[in-house]
């Protein structure tokens, strides 16, 4: 059940299932290093932190044996470089942090293989917010890339991908970033779709066509930078299931 704690300039969005006393702390990387709770990291428009949940007696965290990945939202492209993490404040709802926590627990309601969400915030400042998300670390998975630089996939595997993004597009979830890194294959073969940000829910349009278009492009062009083991035809069992 999602719990909204509020205080004058903040909102937290938490899973009471996971987490019974929400407290800023969870939201900051050094917390998670002063308990020496942090297990990786992976960079992008900043750094997302990978943390241990096991055993956690700290701040109401019920979950033992998963990770976490904490991720503070930052603009990328030249805009990025002039307003690094700061967004309008539009209403707390309309929040990034608050639509992808959101977004997230309605996919996985539909039965799409995403992140659950633990926890999500913002934070006001005058005409302004910032915002954090605490999302599931899918366990022992790896983004397609990194799999396709190693070896091909069979067919079955590219049906499953087109199956998982069929099930996605019938929740009416438009992924406006749909690429091979954002796309994960687990130790059980189990595809997974991650990083919702910006992403919305919306009628049947074009624009289902418009996220397989964007995945091929993704395709091609890791295909001629990274040398990965994958052909245009490989495609074509991932459209076949939508």
């Amino acid at each position: 059940m999602i719990t909204i704690y509020q205080n004058d300039n903040s909102v937290i969005w938490f899973d009471d299932e996971w987490i019974s006393d929400p407290t800023p702390a969870i939201f900051d990387a050094n917390y998670w290093q002063s308990q020496n709770r942090v297990v990786g990291s992976a960079k992008g428009r900043g750094t997302t932190w990978f943390v241990q949940l096991e055993g956690m007696q700290v701040e109401g965290i019920q979950i033992d044996g998963m990770q976490a990945a904490l991720r503070h939202y930052r603009r990328g492209g030249l805009f990025g470089k002039l307003v690094n993490d700061h967004y309008w404040f539009a209403g707390w709802e309309q929040t990034r942090s608050a639509q992808e926590f959101r977004l997230l627990q309605r996919l996985i309601d539909a039965g799409v293989n995403v992140p659950r969400p633990i926890a999500a915030r913002a934070v006001k400042s005058g005409l302004t917010y910032q915002a954090d998300l605490l999302s599931e670390r899918i366990p022992n998975a790896r983004d397609l890339v990194s799999i396709l630089q190693e070896k091909p996939l069979p067919s079955a595997m590219y049906q499953k991908i087109g199956q998982e993004i069929a099930k996605m597009h019938k929740a009416n979830v438009n992924h406006t970033d749909l690429n091979i890194h954002n796309i994960l294959i687990d130790d059980q073969d189990k595809v997974w779709i991650i990083d919702f940000d910006k992403c919305r829910q919306e009628a049947s349009g074009d624009w289902k066509q418009s996220n397989l278009n964007r995945l091929k492009r993704s395709f091609q062009k890791e295909l001629l930078n990274k040398k990965i083991h994958w052909k245009d035809t490989d495609f074509l069992q991932i459209e076949r299931q939508g």
